[in-house]
């Protein structure tokens, strides 16, 4: 009885107990709901089995020397830097003089 009474007296029986057990409680808890919204996301995003493997030819498709082959045809010595519109400027605007200055250096 005796040791009874000092442990509901003693400050970390008393607060510190329940708040160890509230985080480490909590913890597990929020685990399992965070893993049931990944698992709804994965599940969501499957896609069509058609589409998969479309997808997948695709990506397989490209090679790395295609590629390259393509890029060495490419001329870029008629390529010209130009610049986008900035926030202010109106971007239609923009884009006329850009068309204008270009075909006046034609």
């Amino acid at each position: 009885m005796f040791n009874l009474k000092a442990l509901q007296k003693n400050k970390t029986v008393k607060y510190g107990v329940p708040m160890l057990l509230l985080v480490i409680g909590g913890s597990f808890g929020l685990r399992e709901f965070t893993q049931i919204r990944y698992d709804a996301q994965r599940i969501r995003k499957r896609l069509d089995p058609s589409l998969e493997a479309k997808v997948n030819l695709e990506k397989q498709s490209v090679m790395l020397e295609e590629e390259y082959e393509r890029m060495k045809q490419v001329n870029l010595d008629e390529w010209k830097n130009i610049r986008g519109p900035r926030p202010w400027e109106h971007s239609k605007e923009y884009q006329e003089q850009q068309r204008n200055s270009q075909n006046k250096k034609e």
